[in-house]
């Protein structure tokens, strides 16, 4: 026997000492899955060193001694009239992308097709002849340009093209996904005279004998290899018998998965087709359903496979007479995150991998998907559907569509009411702080300005809804338009917004498939990432208990970011916060403001005793004034009807004009907001820090450990924070600050101090540069990223996505800085954190910006000296991962 000529079978495997790059990647892996004992068919390989110098009378014998010991493996005989064996020729490189065709069906020439087409059909044995003709003329077509015979290669590439028409397909047919139905090909001839008309193209005798053919083939094959620049001497042939799930009795075939692609489920999921040799034209019968002992092979090969290749695997396989040969295997594209999160899990729970592979082995931004609900892709077919726009919030949504939060609210109200359908999708323009409440009890929001960091992005990302931007989208009155089709307000829309590819926005509804946190293995999924964290950790942004307890069951270690002017836009307080605003005399604002104290004080009682010992960062008013007030007249007359109906007073329209008018600014994200409201309305401040401590007493006496800490926004000297903070006395007038609010709280209680924080958010560049000074007031930073990118590069998060194509055509900008930090806020951070340690060595710093849900930015964080990032509860297990996989990263160095 030839020493370059390699035998394997189930139970014949190629020695150890045989290289294995001289078997090419085919090679090899038919060889891996001889040494796992599974039903592979037999075949032999001729090695690399001699697969471009075949000289057939040197190999004639030893070929055909395989060829009968493959044959008796599968019961047929090569050449055989009346029950042949045929086989496939694979050209196995060593490159993972080739060009080069499989080919089929050898051992189809005039004395064998007969008894062939006896077996499966005259057009059946047809389709499997042109099978055969069109690789070959491909191997001849490529033989023909090396030898520069242009005239002779237009005429095969030209038959191949009818030849491809004819069939009606895109690739051979024994190839994964790529069968052809033979009922809808045009065949018009009996085998034999396709043999007749397309031998021209071939060697003679190609069509002659079963042997002759073989040798023929891979003489022709080895010229090519010769030839070929590209080829040096690392590429290897591999020959194997073909069977067919229409070969008689008991013959079927079939494909499935290891397991449920889509749950995960540790159960096979494919198909099988009696006596078919493809899905075409069938609609086949459950996996499950097949013979129980073929079964059990089945799921041994599969399982087996997983354990190998740690991923889930497809499988082809045929069952010819009853016996059962696997055909091919290959890995899955098309699978769900849940799918590759439960089979992690299996493999760890059994000892193949170790944690650390399996916390490696997710893309952090994968577990978006299995964080929000997917649309069933079956479901959306001859639905009208725009394509594009800018991912905001991912995941999918159904829902009536409304234009404004009022309508939309309405809307919510009557369906409740009534007992209809309660799901909508607010679509807007852009949004403000007053659509708050219309996104949090929608399914999801459409917006035509911004982009992933504009407002309707962020809160959606803060509730866990979806968000699209959508710039083609033109709203006019109660119609709107999209692309290629319009929709009036009522009207049902579908939003996808994938992780991968492209967002769509269809015209009805699609199906869902709603996400499950403990079936989809997600929550043990997020245990094992714990378990790798160190020092750093990872806050959410949460202003309801309901956030906090969906981000602490997400791993969430306390609160980073609570943004107390969301509390106020709530329907039942929105008109009590703007009763306080407009107040004429200091007796009324009081009396508002004891109405928001209570409000404040069960907020924050709930949210607290929801994140029991763990820090809640209580971030104090910061939007501007502006924002709270009636923004169109439909407001304008509820607020008007809301001071009649409670007050007992007839409010001015005109004076209510006039107070709005003068809270107007021009460029209010840096005018009259945050610390600088508590300077000028101390009284704003005073209540909050009031309900803060009320909580906490209250909590306490339940013997329930609080750890509030006060979070001072918009700062940009140290004199601000040290005023809010420790207040101030000067001829005629004093500020109250946080620490004397809180001594006389204790004093009225008669109680012992509780233990609270009082810091600042950096989100100034003044602040960053002057972070030594702020320290000294201030025991824990903030890094509000999305106001120190706008405030550091001077740009709009809610304007930038209008320019910033232009910007990345021409390589101005990289990426999206409101997303992926850029190196100048990079360095304001590094720099404010260094200088404030040197202040006070035990500062704590976190960042609460929606960075911080960016894997990117993560080790950016951790290597700044960053004890923590604080993102959104969806988010928050995406950042625990990505801290998690750093955290293995560094041990590993």
């Amino acid at each position: 026997m030839n020493t370059n000529i390699h035998f394997f079978s189930q139970k014949d495997i190629i020695p150890k000492q045989i290289a294995p790059e001289k078997l090419g990647i085919r090679g090899r892996q038919a060889n891996e899955f001889a040494e796992l004992g599974f039903p592979i068919l037999p075949g032999f390989i001729l090695d690399t060193d001699i697969a471009s110098e075949i000289t057939p009378s040197l190999i004639r014998k030893d070929i055909k001694n395989l060829l009968d010991k493959c044959g008796g493996l599968v019961k047929k005989t090569y050449g055989d009239e009346n029950n042949p064996m045929l086989l496939k020729v694979v050209i196995s490189s060593n490159l993972a992308v080739t060009t080069y065709p499989t080919l089929h069906n050898f051992g189809l020439v005039k004395p064998t097709i007969d008894g062939f087409a006896n077996w499966v059909g005259e057009d059946f044995a047809a389709h499997e002849v042109l099978f055969l003709v069109r690789g070959m003329l491909k191997i001849e077509e490529r033989i023909k340009e090396l030898e520069d015979k242009t005239r002779e290669q237009a005429a095969i590439v030209s038959r191949l093209k009818s030849l491809d028409r004819a069939l009606g397909i895109l690739g051979p047919s024994n190839e994964l996904g790529k069968d052809t139905d033979i009922e809808e090909m045009k065949i018009t001839k009996r085998a034999g005279e396709y043999m007749d008309e397309f031998a021209q193209y071939f060697p003679a005798g190609f069509f002659d004998t079963a042997e002759d053919q073989l040798l023929i083939t891979v003489s022709e094959i080895s010229r090519m290899l010769q030839m070929d620049d590209q080829n040096d001497r690392d590429t290897a042939l591999l020959i194997q018998p073909m069977v067919y799930g229409n070969y008689g009795k008991d013959s079927c075939s079939g494909d499935y998965f290891s397991r449920n692609v889509v749950t995960g489920e540790k159960k096979l999921q494919g198909r099988f087709f009696r006596g078919k040799f493809n899905e075409i034209g069938s609609s086949g019968q459950d996996i499950s359903k097949i013979d129980p002992i073929h079964l059990k092979q089945l799921e041994k090969i599969a399982w087996t496979l997983e354990d190998k290749f740690k991923e889930i695997r497809q499988i082809r396989f045929t069952v010819e007479k009853g016996k059962l040969w696997l055909i091919e295997q290959r890995l899955v594209d098309q699978k769900s995150t849940q799918a590759d999160i439960k089979l992690l899990l299996d493999l760890a729970g059994r000892n193949i991998v170790g944690n650390d592979y399996v916390v490696k082995s997710i893309e952090p931004l994968r577990l978006n998907e299995i964080l929000h609900p997917i649309i069933d892709t079956s479901s959306v077919k001859g639905l009208k559907s725009w394509q594009g726009g800018i991912a905001g919030a991912p995941g999918a949504a159904i829902g009536r569509v409304y234009f404004s939060t009022d309508t939309l609210l309405e809307a919510k109200k009557n369906a409740h009411q009534q007992g209809e359908d309660d799901q909508f999708i607010l679509c807007l323009i852009s949004s403000f702080a007053e659509d708050v409440k219309a996104i949090e009890v929608s399914t999801g929001v459409l917006t035509a300005e911004g982009g992933y960091s504009a407002h309707a992005s962020v809160v959606a990302r803060q509730y866990g809804k979806v968000s699209l931007v959508a710039p083609d989208l033109k709203i006019k009155g109660k119609k709107a338009s999209l692309g290629n089709f319009s929709f009036s307000e009522g009207d049902y829309i579908t939003i996808n917004v994938p992780f991968y590819g492209e967002s769509t926005v269809y015209l009805g509804t699609a199906d869902l498939i709603e996400p499950d946190p403990r079936e989809s293995g997600l929550l043990d999924f997020i245990a094992l990432s714990k378990s790798f964290l160190k020092k750093f950790h990872v806050r959410t942004n949460a202003d309801t208990p309901r956030d906090a307890a969906l981000a602490l069951s997400f791993g969430a270690d306390g609160v980073g970011l609570c943004r107390t002017e969301h509390m106020f836009f709530k329907a039942e307080r929105i008109n009590v916060f703007r009763e306080m605003l407009l107040s004429t005399s200091p007796k009324d604002r009081a009396k508002s403001l004891a109405k928001l104290q209570v409000m404040q004080r069960n907020d924050f009682y709930g949210i607290l005793k929801t994140m029991a010992g763990k820090e809640v960062t209580i971030r104090l008013l910061d939007s501007p004034l502006h924002e709270f007030m009636p923004h169109n007249e439909e407001e304008l007359k509820g607020y008007i009807s809301y001071m009649a109906k409670t007050k007992k007073v007839k409010v001015s329209r005109t004076d209510v004009l006039a107070s709005i008018d003068a809270l107007h600014e021009f460029n209010p994200m840096l005018g009259h907001r945050g610390c600088r409201i508590a300077v000028s309305y101390p009284e704003i401040y005073a209540m909050q820090v009031k309900a803060i401590f009320e909580a906490a007493y209250k909590l306490r006496s339940e013997k329930v450990d609080a750890r509030p800490e006060i979070m001072v926004p918009i700062v940009m000297n140290d004199s601000e924070l040290k005023l809010i903070a420790y207040g101030k006395k000067i001829e005629g007038s004093s500020y109250t600050g946080i620490v004397d609010i809180e001594e006389a709280l204790r004093a009225e209680k008669k109680a012992k101090p509780v233990e609270y924080q009082i810091g600042t958010m950096i989100e100034l560049p003044a602040a960053a540069l002057g972070a030594g000074d702020i320290a000294k007031y201030g025991r824990f930073f903030s890094f509000g990223t999305n106001d120190l990118t706008q405030t550091t590069l001077g740009i709009s998060r809610d304007d930038f996505t209008a320019f910033m194509p232009d910007y990345t055509l021409f390589d101005l900008i990289v990426g999206n800085p409101f997303s992926t930090l850029d190196p100048r806020v990079k360095e304001l951070i590094s720099l404010a954190v260094e200088r404030g340690r040197l202040t006070r060595p035990d500062l704590v710093c976190g960042l609460c910006g929606e960075h911080g849900a960016n894997p990117g930015n993560v080790r950016f964080c951790m290597d700044t000296g960053l004890n923590y990032v604080s993102c959104s509860p969806y988010s928050v297990p995406i950042a625990l991962l990505a801290v998690a996989q750093a955290e293995i990263e560094k041990a590993a160095q």
